[in-house]
């Protein structure tokens, strides 16, 4: 059964890392490798912004399953932003744009020391676009969801 208290939860902790890493949009290169703290506080608002949207996408898929579908291995944590475009929460070139954030989420987990400072940097802004709209798109569907549109 799909919980919208729990999705509502996780889009919200998502906003409001959001609004923090809004802090550091306009930070250059130089200032943001210079200063640790910055750094590292970038280097965290990322990772937890992509954990907790497949913590969602994740609840989506099992929830909304309909037993139908073909019997794979569990996704990867970049197929789940994937399959929410079969549910219809957002269109594939989303999907295949969103789901690049995983790539970086899983250097800065395990590789910490080949973190590419300029992927870094570049991916403040990308998050900042693409995660409002992924924000935006799971709760639409969830409310059209709650609502019973199709």
């Amino acid at each position: 059964m799909l919980r919208p208290d729990l999705v509502h939860r996780k889009l919200q902790l998502i906003s409001e890392d959001l609004h923090r890493l809004v802090l550091f949009k306009d930070l250059s290169l130089a200032e943001l490798t210079s200063d640790f703290i910055k750094q590292a506080t970038v280097e965290r608002l990322l990772e937890r912004i992509v954990m907790r949207a497949i913590d969602v996408n994740e609840h989506l898929i099992s929830e909304l399953a309909t037993g139908e579908e073909l019997r794979t291995t569990r996704l990867g944590y970049r197929d789940t932003f994937l399959k929410l475009t079969e549910l219809g929460v957002y269109s594939a070139d989303f999907a295949e744009r969103i789901a690049q954030s995983v790539g970086l989420r899983n250097i800065l987990v395990h590789d910490y020391n080949d973190v590419d400072h300029t992927i870094l940097h570049g991916a403040i802004s990308h998050c900042l676009r693409d995660y409002l709209h992924y924000v935006e798109s799971v709760n639409t569907f969830v409310a059209q969801d709650q609502s019973g549109v199709e």
